[in-house]
């Protein structure tokens, strides 16, 4: 027994060297760390400091621009104007980003397969899944082909007559509502049009929401909208435990159930409906042929449909992307036109040539209004419903002017600055619809015009969106005029789609049948 004392000695200094060696590990843990962030923040610093931008704090860099951008989206544009092709800003010491603004640098970007930036973008997953709008890769490419039978021409054809349904739901309100050329604000009316139009053509479903003010479904996509954007915006909830526990991340939830539980309700209707049918072929013959039924029947090389993940996902996608930004796009035309009443009249003298008496608009009817298109895309140009795009490098760059950028770098493509770019644009802030005839359209440089986008990656549904804008304009015209209020003045604010902080407001003016 005589070994006992030595072992408790031994015990004893074990104990005693252990919380030395913790104190040591925990110091050597620390010193990895603080080395790991400085690499980080050298590195960025190194790959952004070719693009020099707006002075950034020492501690929260340019995190006050971020939320300035925010309240005016003019602030970004003054500095496109001071800093050529684009510039760095930084979201604390850690976080940087390149904001292009100049369209060569566009073509540069759109010409690759660079996934979305995962920082902007994954806030948005919860609610939309990985649809096509943030899937990338082979995902995205399957999904893309799968998808596109959905918007030919034989599928779009008939939408027409349904788009001018919902519009004249939409102006019948306004007649009961501004009866002596009384202010509205027109995006809340708009967005739940295009609502109404995205249900009755994309899913065929009647969902009423233009009658019923109490849609839980829309005001739950308007305020997820906006936490989305706020979120990004805010530093602090970047951090998924932060946010989950705080008011806005339970009231996200609760408004996701809601989304969710429209959008489960709508697919399963539909699967019941083609069970009942059991031949695929009547799917045509009972209503006209639409994107849920195209959803639902797709197949991949292999035979395998969609899953109910990924159904989802491209449901809820569309039913966002296909409704929000179009109510962005007709707002913002409306105020134009409203602002510009000689560009307005010869809409409406266009317009009533083709339409005569007939208070609908049918498909052949879109492609014989060349002056209102026109407008429209103007109207796009200088108020493009999705004003940036980000985006992250798969793998290193070099621009036109030899400026590069390394692997992994986030980029943004600001469409609003490319929109308006003088380098480009002749007068770019005014309100030139000719801009857009053949002859001055012919030598224009292919990415100075990104209201769709360009690339593999541009807007699936943008012919889908300039019917339903030309539909809405010719019947909004052909019944209204639109009048200018000089005393609410929009501020325009980027919440994923351009919105206005304080509305987009016009007078409506009932015009008299002869």
């Amino acid at each position: 027994m005589a070994f006992l004392p030595l072992a408790d000695a031994l015990l004893s200094l074990q104990a005693t060297d252990l919380w030395h060696w913790a104190a040591w590990l925990g110091l050597l843990y620390l010193v990895f760390i603080v080395t790991k962030l400085y690499v980080t923040w050298r590195d960025q610093v190194a790959a952004y400091r070719p693009f020099p931008g707006p002075l950034c704090h020492w501690l929260y860099g340019n995190a006050r621009e971020f939320l300035e951008i925010g309240k005016d989206l003019d602030l970004i544009y003054q500095w496109s104007q001071k800093y050529a092709y684009g510039f760095s800003l930084w979201l604390g010491n850690f976080f940087a980003t390149l904001i292009i603004t100049q369209p060569d640098y566009a073509k540069a970007i759109l010409a690759r397969q660079d996934p979305k930036d995962d920082t902007a973008y994954r806030f948005i997953v919860p609610w939309i899944g990985e649809g096509l709008l943030v899937s990338s890769g082979q995902k995205w490419f399957q999904h893309r082909r799968l998808l596109t039978p959905g918007f030919h021409y034989d599928v779009l054809k008939p939408y027409a007559t349904l788009m001018a349904d919902c519009t004249k739901t939409m102006l019948d309100k306004w007649e009961r509502l501004v009866p002596d050329e009384k202010p509205v604000e027109l995006f809340h009316h708009v967005s739940l049009m295009t609502l109404d139009t995205i249900m009755k053509c994309a899913f065929s479903n009647e969902s009423n929401c233009q009658t019923d003010s109490d849609s839980a479904y829309t005001k739950a996509v308007y305020e997820l909208t906006c936490m989305v954007d706020y979120r990004f915006r805010h530093v602090m909830y970047h951090s998924d435990l932060i946010y989950n526990l705080s008011p806005s991340g339970f009231r996200f939830r609760r408004l996701l159930k809601i989304a969710h539980k429209h959008t489960d309700k709508v697919i399963k209707q539909r699967k019941e409906l083609l069970k009942n049918e059991k031949v695929l072929d009547k799917i045509s013959q009972k209503r006209h042929l639409d994107f849920l039924d195209i959803l639902l029947c797709a197949r991949d090389e292999n035979g395998r449909s969609l899953s109910d993940k990924d159904l989802r996902a491209e449901v809820d996608t569309f039913m966002f992307e296909g409704h929000d930004t179009t109510a962005s796009g007709i707002s913002w035309l409306l105020y134009v036109l409203a602002q510009h009443p000689e560009h307005q009249e010869k809409c409406r003298e266009e317009i009533r040539e083709v339409l005569g008496d007939r208070d609908t608009v049918e498909w052949e009817d879109l492609g014989k209004i060349p002056y209102t298109t026109m407008c429209i895309k103007e109207s796009l140009r200088l108020y493009p419903p999705v004003p940036g795009v980000g985006r992250k490098l798969s793998k290193p760059i070099t621009f036109c002017d030899g400026r590069s950028l390394p692997e992994g770098a986030r980029v943004i493509l600001s469409i609003y600055c490319i929109n308006r770019s003088p380098g480009f644009w002749k007068d770019p802030e005014v309100f030139d619809p000719l801009r857009f005839t053949v002859e001055n359209s012919a030598d224009r440089h292919p990415h100075a015009f990104l209201s769709f986008a360009a690339g593999s990656r541009n807007c699936i549904g943008q012919n889908f969106a300039m019917n339903e804008m030309k539909v809405a304009a010719a019947l909004i015209l052909q019944r209204f005029q639109l009048l200018a209020d000089p005393d609410k003045e929009p501020r325009k604010v980027p919440q994923i789609v351009l919105r206005s902080v304080n509305g987009i407001h016009v007078k409506l003016k009932k015009i008299e049948k002869d």
